[in-house]
C-alpha cells in the first residue's frame, strides 16, 4: 500500500472516529459584502456546487458571491494569487500546485501555500467517462481508443492517465486528444472527437452525454484488483476506492467500485486572512441543510464527510472552526502540521533553486527543479511522490 494510500485509510478511521459536529449558528459567520470564487467550467458539478453555496451565502448572509468558470487550473489559480478572487472550488489541480509539478514546475510558479477550508465526498465517482457506443467495458479495452486531455489542466490529465494504468493501458497505448478547457473536451464527447474523458460523473457534462446517442459508462476497477490498484495509485496517489451509488453511467445494480476523491476542494492561500475564512467555513457549515440538496455532490461538504489527514492541510480559519464542531483532534493536527512542513520544505528549495541561476529554457528549468525538488524532500525524509 502506498504511503497516500496509507493516510486515506488512516484518514477515514479518524474521521469516522470525529465527534459529530454541533450545528454552528449562521448568525455568528460575519462575511464581506461581496466574495469571488473560481471554479471549473459552467455545468461541472464543481461550478454547480459553488453556485449553490454562493446562493445559499447571499439568502442566509447577505453575501454577494461570484462564481468564475475557468478552463484549467492555472486560470482557476491565478485570481487567487493576484487577490482577486478569495477561495477556488478546485479540483487536484490544487495539490500539484502545493507540489510544484506538471504546469506549475515552471518559473512563474512553483509551490504554492495553498490550505483547504471544505472539500466534498459524496456518493460519486472521480474517474474515466466512456462513451458507451465504442463497446468498451473494462479499463483495459481502452487500449487504441481516443482520450481527452485539457492543456494546462495537470489534474485532468494526470487523473486519465491514472486510470488508464489501472487497465495496464499507457498514453502511448491511446490517442491523446487535446482541447482548450472541460467544456470543450465533453462538446468532443458529444461530437464523436474522443471515445474517453475524465470527470465527476454528477457533472452536467456527463449527463448530456448519458442522454445523448452514445450513451456513457465508467468502467470499473475494482477494489479486489490490487496490483491494478497499485498502478494507479503509482500516478494518481490521492485517488481512493470508493463504492458509488449516485451518477451517470452505473450498472443495473445501482452502484460500482470506482475511485474517487473530495471535489471540489474549496480552498485559498494560506494569506487569506483567517477570520475571513473562518467566518466562510462556519457560514459553509451552518448553513449545510440549506444547499445540501441544491446540485448533486453538494451533500459531500458536511463535516463528517472531511477527510482530515489527506494530501493538503487545512487553513488555521477552517481549523478554529472543526475544533468548535468537535471534529479535529491531536493526530489531525500533528498531520496537519507535517503538511504544512512538506510546504515550507518546498518553498526553501524553490528559493535555493531561483538563487542558482537555473536555465532560462522551459524544459531545462522543470528538469533541474524537479531534480532539486525531489533531493529538498528526501533529505528531509520526506515522499517526492513525483520523480
Amino acid at each position: 500500500m502506498s504511503r497516500i494510500a496509507r493516510l486515506t485509510t488512516l484518514a477515514l478511521v479518524l474521521s469516522a472516529g470525529a465527534l459529530s459536529a454541533p450545528h454552528a449558528q449562521a448568525e455568528d459567520a460575519k462575511l464581506p459584502p461581496t466574495l469571488t470564487l473560481t471554479a471549473y467550467d459552467t455545468g461541472s458539478s464543481g461550478f454547480n456546487i459553488a453556485v449553490a453555496v454562493g446562493k445559499t451565502l447571499k439568502d442566509k448572509q447577505g453575501s454577494d458571491v461570484r462564481v468564475l468558470p475557468a478552463g484549467n487550473d492555472v486560470a482557476r489559480l491565478t485570481p487567487l494569487r493576484a487577490n482577486r478572487a478569495q477561495a477556488s472550488a478546485m479540483g487536484i489541480g490544487g495539490y500539484f500546485a502545493q507540489e510544484s509539478v506538471f504546469e506549475f514546475a515552471v518559473k512563474d510558479w512553483g509551490p504554492q501555500p495553498l490550505r483547504l477550508i471544505l472539500a466534498a465526498m459524496d456518493c460519486n465517482a472521480i474517474s474515466l467517462g466512456v462513451a458507451k457506443d465504442t463497446g468498451v467495458r473494462e479499463i483495459k479495452d481502452l487500449k487504441g481508443k481516443r482520450v481527452g486531455m485539457v492543456v494546462g489542466s495537470p489534474a485532468l490529465n494526470q487523473n486519465a492517465l491514472a486510470i488508464l494504468a489501472f487497465g495496464g493501458v499507457t498514453r502511448n497505448d491511446v490517442k491523446l486528444v487535446e482541447f482548450s478547457s472541460y467544456g470543450a473536451m465533453w462538446k468532443g464527447m458529444l461530437n464523436n472527437e474522443i471515445d474517453a474523458a475524465t470527470a465527476s460523473n454528477i457533472s452536467g457534462q456527463v449527463k448530456e452525454v448519458e442522454t445523448s446517442p452514445r450513451g456513457i459508462i465508467f468502467p470499473p476497477t475494482p477494489w479486489a484488483d490490487k496490483e491494478g490498484w497499485a498502478r494507479l495509485h503509482k500516478i494518481g496517489p490521492y485517488f481512493q476506492p470508493h463504492k458509488v451509488t449516485c451518477g451517470s453511467g452505473l450498472p443495473a445494480s445501482g452502484s460500482a467500485e470506482l475511485p474517487s476523491y473530495p471535489y471540489p476542494i474549496f480552498m485559498a492561500y494560506a494569506s487569506q486572512p483567517a477570520d475571513l475564512i473562518y467566518n466562510l467555513a462556519k457560514a459553509m457549515i451552518a448553513n449545510y441543510d440549506a444547499y445540501r440538496d441544491a446540485a448533486p455532490g453538494a451533500a459531500g461538504l458536511e463535516v463528517k464527510r472531511q477527510n482530515l489527514a489527506w494530501v493538503l492541510p487545512y487553513h488555521e480559519g477552517t481549523v478554529r472552526v472543526l475544533k468548535e464542531a468537535g471534529a479535529w483532534n491531536l493526530e489531525h493536527e500533528a498531520h496537519n502540521q507535517k503538511l504544512l512542513k512538506r510546504q515550507e520544505t518546498l518553498a526553501n528549495a524553490w528559493g535555493a533553486f531561483l538563487k542558482s541561476n537555473p536555465p532560462e529554457d522551459k524544459v531545462a528549468f522543470t528538469k533541474g527543479w524537479s531534480a532539486a525538488r525531489k533531493a529538498a524532500l528526501t533529505a528531509a525524509g520526506m515522499d517526492p511522490i513525483f520523480e
